[in-house]
Formats: C-alpha cells, structure tokens, sequence
C-alpha cells in the first residue's frame, strides 16, 4: 500500500477510535494518524493470527474491512498503551 494510502487508512482508523474510546486523547493529528497506522498493523496482525493461526506482520487494507480491523487495532493500541504508561484519559 503506497504512503498516501496509509495517511488516509491511519486518519480514518485513528478518529473513530478516538470517537469510540471513553475519555479524551490528546496528540492532534499526526498522533491520530500514526494511532491509526499503528492499529493497522495490530488489527491486521490480529486478524491474520485468528484466521490463519500463524502470527505476521501485517496490515489492514484501504477498504470498509481493513478500516474496521484497523479500528478495532487502534482500539487495542489505545488500551494498551494506557494500561502500560498508567495514564487515564481525562474525562
């Protein structure tokens, strides 16, 4: 998938997983896109690990599928990372 792609891909999956995710996120648009990109590559690595059984490195790709996967991986992202840093989102 070419860069431009993978802006678009991490601009959607980040802002609706932000949308969705209780609390506020702060890192404007560059954390969303990269909060995107990143639940892309987990959400991708998780689906291919649950249908194939073996886990890769993967990514989501630009459709209304590879948008929710990437989603649902930002989602995963999000929780780790707060769950790891010890930090809430501010409600």
């Amino acid at each position: 998938m070419n860069i431009l792609a993978w802006i678009v891909l991490g601009l959607i999956a980040g802002a609706i997983a932000k949308a969705i995710y209780p609390g506020s996120q702060g890192g404007g648009i560059l954390g969303t896109m990269l909060l995107g990109i990143i639940g892309a590559f987990v959400g991708g690595s998780l689906f291919s690990f649950l249908t194939t059984g073996s886990l890769a490195l993967t990514s989501a790709g630009l459709s209304l599928g590879g948008i929710l996967v990437a989603v649902l991986g930002a989602i995963v992202a999000l929780f780790i990372y707060y769950a790891v840093s010890g930090r809430r989102g501010v409600y």
